[in-house]
């Protein structure tokens, strides 16, 4: 039986104290997790609790007794499965029931009679889902429902058994090794896992290399921590005699019985440098001209057995002997591999001169090879670079006339007097003691050259400030040394003429029109520029030339780079011309005159265009319309009051076929309508307008008379037509007439 002294156990088969109360007071909880119960563990529990009472341990009893509780994972046994029964000793003379609660029971696996207290297995357990469950024991007055006792809970271990191989989880299935690896590690690392108990037999486990195919160089692996090994090799690999290799490997653990996994690794050789470069030809000779430069003067094939285009293919040449002075060069042809031998340095040789060169060739990657088990590196000794031999001869021609130096700085004062020596030239020909001298380059004609002294004289003036010198104020010229060899030779020296400033140049307007927006603002800038430089430059001093005009206007600023005018009061809209004189920094003087235009100006301060004529058809435009009516209404009323009276004329026959009407009846009364035309009258505007008065007469008959029709129609036509030309004349000045116009209608 199980004992409890001072809130522990001590039993045998049991090494783990009390914790103490749980959060409900008298509850005792037994962790037993930590070391699985045997069939040798003593059959009864019995605890003894003990409670402060009024500063006194007063040993009270409860009593549990139950039967050793094992479980193991995967049993093979018949569910359900007796596995423990319970018992308390407060239960004597009561109705009781018992119960389990946890984990256990919810999930399933485990269960309790209520009368008799036993515990019941239902399934099997799998202890990597669950390794531990915590159980509770009740025991209930059946009439009360109350607890007969405080509950017991406690940790119920789950046994392992050895039920899950190691596995691989992590290892390339496949991967490249370099053929020219030194022997070591591989660079691959394997990771394997047991889930069983962690700690025991079950999950312990060895990874080894069981088959490797081929065989050679030997592949191992070698542990890291308790579960990760990489992968190591002893020898070399040789690329021509093996591309591939298998590795299998196991992960075996120590569980009985024994479970073990494999995983298969594919690795492959990565072709090397394991062949040197050779040459094709051994000998190479050729003749060129001193003093030039040639391309592709010889190409230099070589062979080579590793993979193309890589590395360990491609040539790199280099030269052993004969170019110390970097006149030859060899670059190798990315396409065909071989070497191209250039001249990429001039040299003057005095005689025809043969040199001898000495060129070697490798690969850019270093050269190593598999040699009986062991790799072996290029030192010089074992394996030396395959080499030629370059013969060049320098034929020495005519050298041209050297100039010392090739390039001339003079300093000259701009405008100065021509006439003067500027530059003479110094020449050294070592082939030749007659030369003579020409000019090349003298884009403004500024300069002449004696053909045979090589001077440079001045025939005009330079001027600084012309476009034929550049900003750093430097005029270039070009001339040329040309000896009498065959063919001639010709050589070049460039002189520099460095052109001092003089204050040549006034100061000027940088635009001579400017626009002041009189609704805007009162003050326009006046940018200056001065061709010269510092300091017979700006700033720059203004001034009116004029003094009446400082009575409208006032330079501010009157000093600087640029100056500002400001109008004294409001100008009406027009041209205005200002003389200003503007001094530069040594008082060199110039006199500009600026036009100001005084405007109204729009959004992007320009001079607003002048409105357009309005088509708008005022009150007096529809007043001269409704008098131009009414007298066309009099002028056919009088019209048709005289054809009424008037007796028609005779006819003339003539031949041709008239119809005449005879049977005029009773005539109308007469009407005679005359205009009567009014004295002119003046309006506001000054315009003359003339009105009409109309006066109707009745006559005794009906009358045509063509001529005065025609004769009353022009007089009207040509009064409408007045009226029509005074009212637009009217609307061009003003949008609207004086009713003193319209009253004269």
């Amino acid at each position: 039986m199980f004992f409890m002294y001072a809130g522990c156990i001590s039993s045998l088969g049991f090494r783990q104290c009390l914790q103490g109360r749980s959060k409900k007071a008298g509850t005792w909880i037994l962790n037993v997790c930590k070391r699985t119960i045997t069939k040798t563990s003593i059959t009864d529990l019995h605890l003894t609790n003990f409670f402060l009472f009024q500063d006194l341990l007063i040993r009270t009893k409860r009593r549990w007794v139950l039967s050793t509780i094992e479980l193991e994972e995967e049993m093979k046994v018949k569910y359900p499965y007796f596995i423990s029964k319970m018992y308390n000793d407060k239960i004597q003379g009561k109705d009781f029931r018992f119960e389990i609660t946890g984990e256990a029971v919810t999930e399933g696996y485990l269960t309790i009679n209520e009368t008799s207290g036993e515990v019941f297995a239902l399934k099997s357990i799998d202890r990597e889902k669950y390794d531990c469950f915590h159980v509770i024991f009740d025991v209930y007055d059946t009439d009360t429902n109350q607890k007969i006792d405080k509950e017991l809970a406690f940790d119920v271990e789950v046994k392992d058994i050895n039920d899950n191989p190691p596995r691989f989880i992590e290892f390339p299935q496949t991967f490249t090794v370099s053929e020219s690896q030194a022997e070591g590690y591989l660079g691959v690392q394997v990771v394997a896992q047991d889930i069983d108990e962690k700690n025991t037999k079950n999950s312990t486990f060895n990874i080894t290399v069981i088959k490797q195919t081929p065989p050679e160089p030997k592949i191992q692996a070698k542990w890291i921590d308790d579960r990760t090994v990489h992968l190591s090799f002893t020898g070399c690999f040789d690329y021509e005699k093996a591309k591939d290799y298998k590795i299998t490997l196991e992960a075996k653990d120590h569980g009985t019985p024994p479970l073990s996994s494999t995983a298969v690794i594919s690795l492959s050789v990565g072709d090397t440098n394991t062949h040197m470069p050779e040459f094709k030809k051994k000998e190479f000779q050729t003749e060129v001209h001193e003093m030039k430069l040639y391309r592709d003067v010889f190409r230099f094939p070589v062979e080579d057995k590793d993979t193309p285009n890589t590395d360990g293919w491609r040539a790199k040449f280099f030269f052993i002997s004969g170019n110390e002075e970097g006149i030859f060069k060899v670059e190798t042809d990315p396409k065909t591999n071989e070497g191209i031998f250039s001249i990429v340095k001039e040299k003057n040789y005095e005689n025809t001169t043969t040199v001898e060169l000495k060129i070697g060739v490798e690969n850019i990657e270093p050269f190593t090879k598999c040699v009986n088990g062991k790799l072996i590196k290029q030192d010089g000794k074992l394996y030396r670079p395959d080499s030629i031999n370059v013969t060049i001869t320098m034929i020495d021609d005519n050298d041209p006339p050297m100039f010392k130096p090739p390039k001339a700085d003079v300093f000259e004062k701009e405008e100065s007097e021509p006439g003067r020596v500027l530059f003479t030239p110094k020449v050294y020909d070592p082939d030749s003691s007659s030369f003579r001298f020409e000019l090349v380059e003298d884009p403004a004609n500024w300069v002449s050259i004696d053909e045979k002294t090589g001077e440079i004289r001045a025939i005009k003036k330079m001027d600084r400030e012309s476009p034929f010198v550049d900003a750093d104020n430097v005029y270039k010229v070009v001339i040329a040394a040309i000896d009498d060899g065959k063919p001639p030779a010709k050589s070049f020296c460039n002189v520099s003429i460095h052109l001092r400033d003089i204050n040549d140049h006034k100061p000027q307007l940088v635009n001579n029109s400017l626009i002041l927006c009189g609704n805007k603002n009162n003050k326009v800038m006046i940018p200056v520029q001065d061709l010269d430089a510092e300091p017979y430059s700006g700033p720059f001093s203004f001034y009116f030339d004029d003094e009446e005009d400082k009575k409208h206007w006032e330079l501010d600023p009157a000093y600087g780079q640029q100056g500002g005018l400001v109008s004294l009061k409001p100008l009406p809209y027009g041209n205005y011309s200002i003389p200003l004189r503007m001094q530069d920094q040594q008082n060199n003087e110039g006199h500009e005159t600026l036009e100001v235009v005084v405007c109204d100006c729009e959004e992007k301060n320009t001079c607003r265009s002048k409105l357009a004529l309005s088509t708008k058809l005022g009150g007096p435009g529809f007043g001269l319309i409704i008098v131009g009516i009414l007298l066309f209404l009099i002028l056919l009323l009088t019209f048709l009051c005289n054809s009424g009276r008037e007796p028609l004329k005779e006819l003339k026959d003539e031949g041709n076929q008239t119809l005449i009407k005879y049977n005029q009846e009773g005539g109308v009364s007469a009407c005679n309508a005359e205009p009567v035309l009014s004295s002119p009258k003046t309006v506001p505007d000054g315009i003359k307008q003339t009105s009409i008065t109309r006066r109707f007469e009745m006559a005794p008959e009906f009358y045509h008379n063509e001529e005065m029709y025609r004769s009353e129609l022009n007089m009207m036509r040509s009064m409408n037509f007045q009226h029509q030309k005074e009212s637009y004349r009217t609307q061009e000045g003003r949008s609207m007439v004086s009713d003193n116009y319209l009253d004269t209608f």
